[in-house]
């Protein structure tokens, strides 16, 4: 065999084993952000079975499930404009889809919660509650916006909706700010937690809103 047919074997031999060790260290690298992720209602899990969630156990679930879908909702609009501050940070991409999913998780379990351990399942009761208190109906509302984006988040969806599947998913913005304002209605005394919440909102999406501007006033000059 000539030298270079071996130099080339050998040099596609190991391009191919770097590129498997590359998949394996982002399958590791994603198992690991799931766990993370899981790992506040792992807690709630073993507080239930074990009486730790303190003397309101089902304020302390929905309070935890509602504010972690609300971190990992902004870690998934966060993703983006990280890429685009550094193009080393490009490896990030598919963690968008997977804490928007997991957002969506955490809500849901948010307000099954409260529909279930709070109300009873009381369908008469929850029609009260979002008439009475108009926050309930905020989240509610960003449930229903985040729902049709975890059912068409495959690439299968992505094709089957063409062009419509980006201004769909653009609903996300919409149920982010929905869901900051039913923080901040609900919260009575302190604040600062929920402001800050949306405080980081409003920069993720200022820098979105400045990007667009930026890029119609290139394409305009």
């Amino acid at each position: 065999m000539p030298m270079s047919a071996g130099v080339s074997n050998w040099s596609a031999a190991a391009t191919t084993a770097l590129a498997a060790h590359a998949r394996r260290g982002r399958r590791f690298a994603h198992a690991a952000v799931v766990a993370i992720a899981l790992t506040p209602l792992a807690g709630l899990v073993l507080g239930a079975v074990t009486g730790a969630l303190g003397a309101n156990p089902v304020e302390t679930i929905t309070h935890t499930t509602g504010a972690w879908a609300l971190r990992l909702l902004l870690a998934s609009l966060a993703i983006t404009p990280l890429r685009r501050l550094d193009a080393r940070l490009a490896a990030l991409a598919p963690y968008r889809r997977t804490l928007g999913l997991l957002a969506f998780a955490y809500t849901l379990l948010h307000a099954a919660t409260f529909f279930a351990l709070d109300l009873g399942l009381a369908l008469a009761l929850l029609a009260e509650e979002i008439a009475e208190r108009p926050y309930i109906a905020l989240g509610f509302a960003a449930l229903l916006a985040l729902t049709p984006l975890a059912v068409t988040s495959t690439r299968a969806w992505q094709r089957r909706l063409g062009r419509r599947w980006m201004a769909l998913h653009r609903l996300v913005y919409v149920a982010a700010i929905l869901a900051a304002l039913h923080f901040i209605w609900l919260v009575k005394k302190d604040l600062r937690e929920p402001l800050a919440y949306a405080a980081v909102l409003g920069l993720l999406l200022g820098a979105r809103a400045v990007r667009a501007r930026w890029g119609v006033a290139l394409r305009s000059s």
